[in-house]
């Protein structure tokens, strides 16, 4: 059962019997109606509220709260939390002189400054976090950074939606050849959760699953990673955005979107491309070289089979339709490389 179904249930069972007590307590003489008929109308109205408002006051308010939480960078987490106690400490050292004024003011002043020091305080250190952390690094030499975990890299990687919706990125990351931190704008998550609300599933578990992939690289502390608030307010779409803030940021955008590819480098916008890597990093073999290959298909060609290496590179075998179903040494003659990949074509080798 979902946490809004609970949640409804004991909404309604609660709200019921609020109604049902507030209806016994109305004299008959102001209604004009028995107080157990007044009862049993105003417990009826308590249900449907209940039903109906018990999830947004409990469930998705703390949803909300717990998903804000988990997507905050780390140091606007942290500064936000330090500016809190500064307010509150601020406020601490005022309440004692405004507390020895004459009522009202005495019994008022103290807790509204309180929650006045504490709001501004919270406020102003999560506005200017990154401006007080970089200030932090520098005085401290980059402790600060380490205390969080963080790296202190310059290189800044722009993450766009398909690259998260790709997810082989958390792999990647891990090995340390990116050399960077990784960085995913606020408006490139919100895409991936109007992404994992849509009403087609194929759509829906996409991303869901690159919501998975944000998740896992937050929570690796050896990858260095956060989300930010910038933004490109006057631009409409998402990539137009990204290469918008990375033209700004002087940033890398990583993708696996061609198109998106192209836009970015025509506006000199330097790209990481998972799908090129991927390529470059696939078997490469030269041209007499031999390997094994089974025959699951034919060829556009006649006598052609195709097979498949086990990192799904093709391998189209000139003569392969006769040994279709089998597995036999094939000796390269060509490869080609291309955006979307590469191919061998080879012979079957001569006994």
């Amino acid at each position: 059962m979902s946490a809004d179904f609970i949640s409804r249930v004991i909404g309604t069972v609660l709200f019921a019997l609020v109604g049902a007590r507030l209806g016994s307590d109305v004299p008959a003489s102001i209604t004009g109606i028995p107080s157990d008929v007044t009862a049993v109308i105003l417990a009826l109205v308590g249900m449907l509220v209940g039903l109906i408002l018990t999830p947004w006051l409990t469930v998705r308010p703390w949803r909300f709260i717990r998903q804000t939480i988990n997507e905050m960078p780390i140091e606007v987490l942290f500064m936000s939390i330090f500016g809190l106690l500064v307010g509150a400490g601020v406020a601490l050292l005022v309440a004692y002189p405004l507390s020895l004024l004459e009522p009202p003011l005495g019994n008022l002043l103290p807790p509204a400054f309180s929650i006045l020091a504490g709001y501004l305080g919270l406020t102003i250190f999560s506005v200017r976090s990154r401006e007080i952390w970089n200030f932090l690094n520098e005085r401290t030499g980059g402790k600060a950074g380490r205390f969080l975990g963080a790296s202190g890299a310059d290189r800044q990687i722009l993450m766009d939606t398909s690259v998260l919706i790709d997810g082989r990125i958390v792999d990647i990351a891990k090995t340390g050849f990116l050399g960077g931190t990784l960085i995913v704008p606020r408006f490139v998550i919100n895409e991936l959760h109007q992404v994992a609300d849509s009403s087609d599933p194929l759509r829906r578990n996409r991303g869901r699953h690159g919501l998975a992939k944000l998740n896992e690289l937050q929570r690796d502390a050896t990858v260095p990673f956060k989300i930010t608030e910038d933004d490109a307010p006057d631009i409409a779409e998402v990539d137009d955005k990204l290469v918008a803030l990375a033209v700004q940021m002087n940033a890398i955008v990583l993708t696996n979107d061609y198109p998106l590819n192209r836009i970015a480098e025509a506006q000199g916008v330097q790209v990481l491309n998972v799908n090129a890597l991927a390529n470059a990093v696939r078997s490469i073999f030269l041209p007499g070289d031999t390997l094994p290959i089974r025959i699951i298909q034919e060829g556009r060609e006649a006598d052609q089979g195709i097979g498949y290496l086990e990192d799904g590179t093709m391998v189209v075998v000139e003569g392969g339709k006769a040994y279709m179903d089998r597995t036999i040494n094939v000796s390269v003659t060509k490869f080609i490389n291309k955006d979307t990949g590469r191919m061998f074509f080879a012979v079957p080798e001569k006994r």
